[in-house]
């Protein structure tokens, strides 16, 4: 005679106690989870959940890399992210096993290379648990009502994978964003250097009584050697020709309403859908008048009012970076102009100096403008269109 072996009611700190055991030892293991439980402050009795786990392996992992180094601890992060895929698929389960037997699923793919590829991973597994899911509530009579909840639970899940796929391209175009931004700064400063040293010499060039002030000369002198020093730090880790790369995204419709699109496909509202038909599915005969039905509707409405806060918030922000964008443009205009009219006729080296140092900081600031700009509107569209080019598992 057998006895079925009761559930443990908290499986994943169980699951990360063990794991990490393998590793630093069981004392080891037992610090590090209630060192993580501490420092960000979570209930000490709750149990854990993905995210938490996520949370504690990127803690072990930042410790790996510092005192065994990256190339071991990417692969114990690459060993311990496919043992976290398979009991992600397992626990919690998206519906109760059907009737009918499920093939086993296929191998996890080694997605997670760091710690914050782990999030995108579990994401991805939650999706394809949930597609296998739907097919397994589709050919079982008793399951054919939550037909409908189980097909938004995909919509839910896939919407979930494209929100991490849009932070981790997001990251990637600030980090390009603030590589061309520190270019901007290395080419205003090289011509603040030239206005200074100009400025300098003019100054020495007059007869001593003519000099006026000797602190002016003296602050100016200083300004330069600060300048330079900002130069050799900062000058070999740029390259030049990005601080003269075009500005981008000056003329884009932003009044367009397909951007409003993005409420029904926010995350949120589609796991706020998932629940009402779910309730809806539970509630059987009760249909719209159960109290739970009632609850997922409000449930839903606010999550349709926070989602369409949200984007409502970043398209403004959009829009009043275009604003600031076209006027700065128009700014850097004039003065690429005034620049090519002084050099015609022969101007002075420090006027021209000056109004290529002005040109150059009103070229960053649009640019900063210019960058914002983007970030708001691929984030916008990566809520509302599936034309935009985000990560795979292979990127």
């Amino acid at each position: 005679m057998t006895t079925d072996r009761k559930p443990s009611t908290d499986p994943y700190r169980d699951w990360l106690r063990q794991r990490l055991g393998q590793e630093l030892g069981v004392r080891e293991a037992n610090t590090a989870i209630q060192s993580a439980v501490q420092r960000r402050g979570w209930p000490a009795m709750q149990p854990l959940g993905p995210r938490d786990v996520v949370a504690v392996l990127q803690d072990v992992y930042r410790s790996m890399a510092e005192n065994l180094g990256e190339a071991r601890a990417d692969k114990w992060l690459q060993e311990t992210s496919a043992d976290l895929a398979r009991l992600a698929e397992r626990v919690p389960k998206p519906v109760e096993t059907p009737r009918q037997e499920v093939k086993p699923a296929p191998l996890p793919v080694s997605w997670g290379r760091r710690a914050h590829d782990l999030p995108l991973m579990l994401a991805r597994v939650h999706a394809e648990i949930a597609t296998r899911s739907l097919g397994a509530i589709r050919n079982d009579p008793d399951l054919i009502r939550l037909e409908r909840a189980a097909e938004w639970d995909v919509q839910a899940t896939q919407a979930e994978v494209r929100r991490w796929q849009t932070e981790d391209m997001l990251t990637t175009l600030r980090a390009d964003h603030a590589r061309v931004e520190v270019a901007d700064q290395v080419a205003s400063a090289r011509a603040q250097a030239e206005v200074l040293e100009l400025n300098v010499r003019e100054i020495e060039s007059l007869p001593p009584q003519s000099r006026g002030n000797p602190a002016q000369l003296a602050h100016t002198r200083l300004m330069l050697t600060q300048t330079r020093a900002f130069l050799d730090a900062f000058g070999p880790l740029v390259a030049v020709e990005d601080a003269d790369s075009p500005l981008t995204m000056l003329q884009m419709d932003l009044q367009n309403a397909h951007f409003s699109l993005g409420v029904p496909l926010h995350p949120n509202v589609l796991r706020a859908r998932h629940g009402l038909n779910f309730a809806l599915w539970q509630a059987g005969d009760q249909g719209e008048d159960a109290p739970a039905v009632q609850d997922a509707r409000r449930v839903l409405a606010q999550a349709e009012i926070e989602a369409g806060a949200q984007l409502k918030a970043t398209l403004d922000a959009a829009r009043a970076h275009q604003a600031a964008l076209i006027q700065l443009a128009r700014h850097v205009e004039d003065l690429e102009a005034r620049a090519l009219k002084l050099a015609g006729m022969g101007g002075d080296p420090l006027t021209l100096a000056r109004v290529r140092l002005e040109w150059r900081q009103a070229r960053a600031a649009a640019r900063i403008q210019s960058n914002r700009m983007e970030e708001a509107v691929r984030l916008l569209e990566a809520l509302v269109s599936d034309s935009v080019q985000l990560p795979t598992e292979g990127t």
